[in-house]
């Protein structure tokens, strides 16, 4: 009896830390958001979004630190080796899964590092083009013409729009090239001078230029049309549901993070993405809110681990 009684004493100092911890947050300290990204994109637009409304929800400052480099590995590797208080998160895109398959030796594990916290948002891909082509079956029927050498960017070798565009391409059976860019602005720029064929571009960087008639926006990535381009048609709707790819934004906290504290950054995330404010700005970035329970993000972002490998093994693509 009295051995059981000093086990569960020893036991209770152990864990006595990790309550205190948990009851304090978030009062101690401004918490810091890691996107690995620069400023200005989508995936750092969403976090300030989000995290603006989170930190006047539960009275605390987000900072946002953004810390792009090696794929979004660097940002990605600091959150996974930080204290998991709940004071330092990340945000990242489909990218966080992406590595998992691109990189032959991450210095973290994408599926055990980190705890699954919300969607926050799915902002899909636009198959952009010339605006010599008007329709997706202008582009395939160009692709198959013998001869063809059909041109795609991406941002990068390796990156989650150098999947989609190989997988696009694969199902529709039409050979095509990639040429890697060091981010969206200059690819867009090739095209927009029809010296490149298709870009693999988010939703926010295609629809003003498609407004304006600078470019062709041929179909949408997402299962769902985007409310700020509905005359795009899916790629279900395009007949070609197997090219279906989903970008999206999500949370992140480091491994061991306390459950009381995930749960409640979950609770304050879903009530930012519910307010009208937080909604209509991720809709002008031409995505969709896209809260989940900690259990479901989770669920998801295991699978789409496989997913992004599967596809990465499909393209042939070698890690690097």
């Amino acid at each position: 009896m009295f051995r059981s009684s000093i086990l569960v004493l020893a036991f209770l100092l152990l864990l006595s830390p990790i309550v205190a911890m948990a009851q304090e947050w978030p009062t101690k300290q401004p918490i810091k958001i890691v996107v690995p990204f620069t400023a200005g994109s989508a995936t750092d637009i969403t976090a300030r979004t989000v995290f603006d409304q989170v930190g006047k929800q539960v009275g605390q400052t987000f900072v946002i630190e953004n810390r792009g480099g090696a794929g979004t590995t660097l940002g990605s590797g600091a959150v996974a080796k930080a204290d998991p208080d709940g004071y330092t998160l990340l945000v990242n895109s489909t990218s966080h899964v992406v590595v998992a398959s691109t990189y032959a030796k991450l210095p973290f594990s994408v599926a055990d590092d980190f705890v699954a916290v919300s969607g926050l948002a799915d902002i899909p891909f636009v198959v952009t083009t010339p605006t010599r082509y008007k329709t997706l079956k202008d582009l395939i029927d160009a692709g198959k013409k013998p001869g063809s050498a059909i041109l795609y960017g991406s941002a990068g070798a390796g990156s989650s729009g150098h999947l989609f565009m190989d997988l696009l391409s694969r199902t529709a059976g039409f050979p095509a090239s990639h040429v890697p860019f060091r981010g969206t602005p200059e690819g867009m720029t090739e095209l927009i001078a029809g010296r490149l064929d298709i870009y693999a571009a988010p939703a926010v960087n295609a629809i003003s230029l498609t407004r304006d008639g600078k470019i062709s926006s041929l179909a949408v990535s997402s299962r769902k049309r985007l409310p700020l381009m509905p005359d795009v048609l899916t790629l279900a709707e395009a007949g070609l549901p197997a090219a279906e790819y989903l970008f999206w934004v999500g949370a992140f906290a480091p491994a061991k993070t306390p459950k009381s504290i995930v749960d409640r950054l979950n609770r304050e995330i879903v009530a930012a993405l519910g307010v009208k404010e937080v909604a209509k700005k991720i809709i002008a970035l031409g995505g969709v809110p896209m809260p989940m329970t900690p259990a479901e993000f989770d669920s998801f972002v295991r699978k789409q681990i496989v997913v992004n490998a599967e596809i990465a093994k499909a393209s042939g693509y070698q890690p690097q």
